[in-house]
């Protein structure tokens, strides 16, 4: 791989193509019964279009790689033929799976497709990197908790495979997101990895912890006005480590959020596609910038969680549970009418007067939306959510395909070094 390669996740179709056009070089989708993530709105993946959303992504010029990275009981294993005949037709760019129970099949039936190792299967270390390899797995979605040190470690032992690295998102309070909480708090209906987590640990708590061993050991949770969240980790982001990783031996950086917005997805991958060419073209990106745009995305505030010290209090929120932003996402543009004018699905209410930013794959600019126009023409003041309109802006637009328009609001004051907020925490 001559370039480190930027994976985003395809939640939906729309979420796919944005991320694509945002500057993911390849993207993965996840089927309903096998998948860690399990959205349930909108345009999303599902057995009957994985093969059009495959096509869509490769004439986009991004990659697919399919996820079967579940947990399998008996009776998953059971589903796992069909799912398999249907991969002999959707031909995905490659397979990421982490139950070994899955591996004789898919390596018997999908010869010619790479298979990849989720960091669900826990790769730690050089040996377990040999061994999958000596399987003939083409590459090592390495476990999150990894230090930089250790990356380097296996890329100088095991040279001749890929290795992946997670490096932005929400990340799981568990060891390698192998967490049961979600199974006994729902009575085992909705089982974390098997798709459908509640998310527990991002839940307030209030309790005491007794060792019933020693019940002098008592622990309280103390409590303020926005309660306890013990368990509820900072996300990941290491965009100002992009060359460290590479250097290291990292030839794909992952990002985490298949249920999020295609808002997101965008922010996201834009700000890491940045990092990436500049890496590739001898400069040194604007990190502030950088870390800008990111906070304007959905966040718990931000982390390096094990990638250079061990993570201690900082790296956990305690105020809240909920991602957060710097920014308001406003609509779409979908259509250019004349040379300032565009047309608009709004996702949030616009008004007209007020200065809004227009990001597109190239560029992003201040502006001010002068007038509104609704689907009959005619000028209103105020578009409410839904809505199909057109704007007029003061300065025309150099390439409005897959424009956004988002309102910023104001930053975070709180920035330690690397540890970035943007959940006002």
């Amino acid at each position: 791989m001559d370039r480190a390669e930027l994976l985003l996740p395809a939640g939906n179709i729309e979420k796919m193509k944005y991320a694509i056009a945002y500057g993911a070089d390849a993207v993965y989708l996840g089927t309903a019964d096998f998948s860690l993530r399990s959205p349930k709105s909108g345009n999303i993946i599902t057995d009957e279009n994985l093969k059009t959303s495959i096509e869509t992504a490769h004439q986009m010029g991004a990659k697919a790689y399919v996820t079967l990275n579940v947990f399998a009981d008996n009776q998953i294993i059971e589903k796992l033929p069909p799912i398999i005949e249907m991969l002999k037709e959707v031909k995905p760019d490659a397979i990421i799976f982490a139950d070994p129970g899955f591996y004789p099949s898919l390596k018997r039936e999908l010869p010619d497709i790479p298979l990849h190792i989720s960091t669900q299967a826990n790769v730690l270390n050089y040996e377990a990197v040999k061994f999958w390899k000596d399987q003939g797995v083409s590459r090592i979605i390495l476990a999150r908790e990894l230090s930089l040190k250790e990356i380097e470690q296996i890329s100088r032992k095991v040279p001749d495979i890929e290795l992946e690295v997670l490096v932005h998102g929400s990340i799981c309070v568990a060891y390698s997101g192998r967490c049961l909480l979600s199974d006994y708090l729902s009575n085992n209906k909705r089982k974390a990895n098997q798709g459908n987590c509640t998310q527990p640990c991002r839940w307030p708590y209030k309790l005491k912890l007794v060792d019933p061993k020693n019940p002098e050991d008592e622990y309280e949770l103390v409590q303020d006005d926005h309660c306890s969240y013990v368990m509820n980790p900072r996300d990941i982001a290491l965009v100002e480590y992009i060359p460290d990783l590479i250097n290291a031996g990292v030839c794909s950086f992952k990002i985490e959020g298949r249920t999020k917005s295609m808002y997101y997805s965008s922010l996201v991958a834009k700000a890491y596609k940045a990092a990436i060419n500049a890496y590739y073209e001898g400069k040194s990106p604007d990190m502030k910038e950088i870390f800008e745009e990111l906070m304007c995305a959905g966040n718990r505030g931000f982390s390096t969680g094990f990638l250079i010290d061990k993570p201690d209090s900082e790296h956990y929120n305690y105020v809240s549970g909920k991602s957060r932003a710097i920014s308001v996402f406003q609509g779409i543009i979908t259509g250019k009418v004349s040379e300032n004018s565009y047309k608009v699905v709004v996702k949030n209410q616009l008004k007209s007067g007020d200065n809004f930013d227009i990001i597109t794959p190239e560029e992003k600019i201040n502006t001010k939306i002068n007038e509104i126009y609704n689907e009959y023409g005619e000028k209103i003041e105020v578009a409410n959510t839904n809505s199909l309109v057109v704007i007029k802006l003061d300065i025309p637009l150099n390439n409005w395909q897959w424009g956004i328009i988002r309102r910023k609001e104001e930053s975070c004051a709180k920035n330690k070094t690397n540890l970035y907020c943007g959940a006002c925490n």
